[in-house]
């Protein structure tokens, strides 16, 4: 029998690459040192002559999932990571992206305290493409990246993280491919039902009108009619999950200012924040199958996915102005009277005089996902062909709100309080004294304000895709086939349009009210950082009795107008496959060798604003093709060893919004010079050639030990630049003195690289000892580096960072089951990285993100016989230790945000029959 494995997530390079293990995945290192070669002698003796009988054992629950993965892992062609339902359907995890992101290799970005995006092998979720029972998603987001946090993870039964691509997988990223699947109920043996019940609690308690309680519901029923010809899946999630969050903040930029009583040329940010943040998140899933086969010839697989998302937050702050935007904000008097400078940064220290502010933020987001696909196969006297047709869309409304209130002066305007005192350094500040109080919502106006009455933008967006593909296989013949076991030929059309409409304006109160009682909710206390109690209200309806309307039109103003874009990709992607199934010596090989040909057209049409206001339009596009071969062996050694080699050009295509076809375009009244920013049409995608090669030992199925290396070439990348560009279309009728001005956009650049190696262990301990029976753990650690270099393209840009980018990621899992009592923690670590986030605008945003170490917690009881046969009860615990989330400028002393959102209990049952 031969042995194909495949490797379970990370391994390790080479032993030349050396790296610092971080805690969470010590474990590892030393499981491996322990396994070296004991584990090996530990194992049972296979059936045989003189082997002892073996007696039949079913596994369930935890090690269930663990082994059905390895199964997986060890008999695929590629290198790939999964997970199963049972090891989903048993973790404390809201969504699947926790899951995903316990994968050697993979790591999560959190977004109000939940995992949403994931990056494979520290590459920025843009670089990924993500699947739906194999079939490409859209995502509500700007770009590319799929939110994970709105697919429940009741719904799935499995989970494929392909890190090395192969010709015919459809939709290949540059990084990896994500692959969730749902059930396939003709799978099953028979009937099942199972429903899931979870109370919860945040600990931050209740802030302003929010709950701190929520619950998780979901029911899944599986059942087959006429013979076992007809299978049927339905399944129905619902979440409603309490949003919370303490923050302390700085506002961005850092720059270098003239301010009383700090030293020119030292680094101070605009002002700091406190607030904290009070919400509820609804989302609603629901799966439906329906398979047919009514002869072994023919199976036809309809499969629905209906996703809605809603999140309504508000954020009650107050905040400080400390330095004035350029210094031009500044009241007479403001002073720093001490400081705390650090390497030119102002990292702290008390300000007089300053100017006081509170804000009401409110964000309304409705999500809505979905997917349908109808796969037809037909298996004709040894060769298949397979027919899919798919459709998939995503939709996102999201309204954001704001009004400020400040005291009056006596004179109108915005007054400073020249006795107030605010110390600060950056994990919070305090009110320490004043003249004035902020905590009375009757001496508080709207209006007047240095930062403006209020703001709002909407922002609007559609994506919709359409793809039909069809693949033959064929069965190899001839002296072909004792090398190749068939052949895989396809072809994949797709035509995706991404449509997002931005407006965004000024709100003006009607003269300088305050707010009435029946708009107010209960004070928010900011003690947590010092500032004490201020009021909260509804900003909405504030809005709506103050507030004069605002026109949401395009033509608004020029950041509404170029904000407006459609994109389309229509890709053609044709490919054939050999299968190898044969032996090199003594020594069987499984995989795959072939190639994709893709064909790209992608076109923008979008609006610009000149001069004067008013919106023009504009469209621009580029066809190009490329040519993607790749290899993936897989040797058979002896003690179940396997080792892999994989070779692939790659290839990601530029984020949607880099391709938008907008732009600004403005003449500075001062200078008389023009300049622009915007995206660019023309784009080429991101162009790497890779390289892996894995060893992996399994023990069975049991466990198994991997170590990994991987490389990246890069041939093209994309980086934003501001240059030099003709804009003689666009200034006649202007006050433009000359033609050529700057102009930001995306530009390609060539070189670079991205390498790694990576560990990872899933070890039983039994194994180890008959004494450790149900104990166990799974354990990684993924070392990756990367390296562009601008300056052959411009002197003034050096290396750059690439979003995602952590150098380590690391999980370790550690669980006991036995005799239906099972338990679990598990922690995730991952050091800083570059990640994206919606900015003050709405916008997208690069940031740096501090690292964070993650733990979850889960226990539970499942009655396996007698009356209470199939309950299961479960206490559950997500982010344990309440790790803070923590951004940063360009250094780690330019900090921006510090926010807790709390540990989450959970407290469930779920009972299937």
């Amino acid at each position: 029998m031969k042995n194909s494995a495949v490797k379970r997530g990370a391994g390790s390079a080479p032993a030349a690459v050396a790296f610092k293990l971080s805690p969470v995945a010590a474990g590892c290192a030393v499981l491996l040192s322990v396994l070296a070669s004991p584990a090996t002698a530990q194992q049972a003796p296979e059936s045989g002559d003189g082997a002892k009988p073996v007696a039949s054992v079913v596994v369930s629950g935890i090690r269930r999932g663990i082994e059905d993965a390895i199964s997986v892992k060890k008999d695929a062609t590629s290198i790939v990571e999964t997970i199963s339902a049972e090891d989903i359907g048993k973790l404390p995890d809201v969504s699947i992206a926790e899951s995903i992101a316990r994968l050697p290799g993979l790591a999560a970005q959190r977004v109000a305290g939940r995992a949403q995006t994931i990056s494979i092998r520290g590459l920025s979720p843009d670089f990924e493409t993500t699947l739906l029972n194999g079939r490409e998603q859209v995502s509500t987001g700007d770009n590319r990246s799929v939110e994970f946090d709105q697919y429940p993870s009741e719904l799935m039964s499995a989970v494929t993280v392909y890190k090395t691509p192969d010709a015919g997988l459809i939709g290949q990223g540059l990084s990896g491919t994500i692959d969730m699947q749902t059930v396939r109920p003709l799978a099953f043996p028979g009937r099942s039902f199972s429903v899931n019940v979870r109370g919860e609690q945040n600990s931050m308690g209740k802030i302003a009108n929010a709950k701190d309680t929520g619950h998780r519901l979901s029911a899944t029923y599986i059942d087959q009619f006429a013979n076992r010809t007809v299978g049927v899946a339905i399944g129905v999630a619902d979440l409603e999950s309490p949003i919370l969050d303490h923050e302390t903040g700085t506002y961005e930029p850092f720059q270098k200012q003239h301010v009383a009583g700090v030293p020119d040329g030292t680094y101070i940010t605009a002002g700091v924040k406190s607030l904290a943040k009070s919400g509820t998140l609804k989302r609603t899933g629901v799966m439906g199958v329906l398979e047919y086969r009514p002869s072994r010839q023919w199976t036809s697989t309809l499969d629905v996915f209906h996703s809605d998302f809603k999140q309504v937050d508000t954020n009650n702050q107050f905040e400080v102005n400390l330095g004035g935007y350029n210094g031009s904000n500044n009241p007479a008097g403001f002073a720093y009277n001490s400081t705390n400078i650090v390497n030119g940064t102002l990292m702290g220290g008390t300000a007089t005089g300053a100017y006081p502010l509170v804000r009401g933020q409110y964000n309304n987001r409705k999500d809505s996902i979905n997917t349908a696909g109808w796969a037809n196969k037909f298996n004709l006297d040894g060769w298949s062909l397979l027919a899919d047709l798919n459709y998939s869309e995503a939709k996102r409304d999201e309204t954001y709100l704001e009004n400020n209130l400040q005291l009056q002066a006596p004179g109108g305007g915005a007054l400073n309080d020249p006795l107030m005192t605010v110390s600060w350094n950056p994990g919070n500040f305090a009110q320490l004294g004043g003249q004035f109080k902020y905590n009375d919502p009757t001496k508080l106006l709207t209006g007047n304000s240095i930062y403006g009455y209020g703001s709002t933008y909407s922002p609007h967006l559609k994506d919709t895709l359409k793809a039909f593909k069809l693949i033959a296989n064929i069965p190899s013949s001839g002296a072909l086939e004792n090398y190749f076991s068939g052949y895989d030929v396809g072809i994949n059309y797709s035509d995706r349009t991404k449509t997002k409409r931005q407006p965004s304006g000024q709100l003006f109160a009607t003269g300088n009210p305050t707010i009435s009682s029946d708009l107010l909710y209960a004070p928010v206390d900011l003690g947590f950082a010092g500032s004490g109690t201020v009021p909260s209200w509804n900003v909405p309806g504030v809005i709506a009795k103050y507030f004069d309307p605002i026109n949401y039109s395009l033509a608004n103003n020029s950041g509404t107008i170029s904000r407006a874009w459609d994109v389309t990709e229509k890709v053609t992607t044709s490919f054939v496959k050999a299968n190898i199934d044969s032996t090199v010596g003594t020594v069987p090989v499984k995989g795959n060798v072939g190639v994709q040909v893709i064909r790209t057209d992608q076109s923008s049409s979008s609006l610009y604003a000149d001069n004067n206001g008013v919106a023009h339009p504009y469209s621009d596009g580029k066809t190009y093709t490329d040519v993607l071969p790749s290899v993936n062996l897989a040797f058979s050694l002896a003690d179940d060893q396997t080792m892999r080699l994989a070779m692939a050009k790659q290839m990601a295509r530029p984020r949607v919004d880099q391709l938008n076809a907008g732009f600004e375009f403005t003449v500075d009244q001062g200078t008389r010079l023009p300049s622009g920013s915007g995206g660019n049409t023309r784009l080429d995608p991101w162009r790497a050639k890779a390289f892996d090669l894995t060893w992996e030992k399994y023990f069975a199925k049991k466990g198994y030990v991997a170590l990994a290396g991987f490389y990246k070439k890069l041939d093209t990348y994309i980086y934003d630049f501001s240059e030099t560009r003709d804009f003689s279309a666009f200034t006649p009728g202007t006050v433009a003195i000359t033609n050529m001005g700057q102009y930001k956009t995306s530009y390609n650049g060539n070189g670079g690289s991205v390498k790694g190696a990576e560990l990872s262990a899933s070890i039983p301990f039994d194994m180890l000892s008959p004494a450790l029976a149900g104990f166990g753990m799974t354990a990684s650690t993924t070392y990756t580096e990367s390296g562009i270099d601008i300056k052959e393209v411009n002197a003034t840009i050096g290396k750059i960072t690439l979003p995602g980018l952590s150098r380590n990621v690391s999980d370790l899992t550690l669980y006991y089951e036995k005799n239906g009592f099972s338990t679990r923690v598990s922690g995730r670590t991952r050091t800083d990285y570059v990640g994206e986030i919606g900015n003050f605008a709405g916008d997208r945003a690069l940031r740096y993100v501090k690292g964070e170490t993650t733990v979850d917690f889960q226990v539970g009881y499942s009655f396996n016989e007698g009356t209470y046969k199939g309950l299961g009860v479960l206490l559950q615990v997500t982010n344990l230790t309440d790790t803070p989330y923590e951004t940063y400028a360009d250094s780690k002393d330019h900090m921006l945000e510090y926010a807790k959102y709390g540990r989450t209990v959970l407290f469930g049952v779920n009972y299937k029959f």
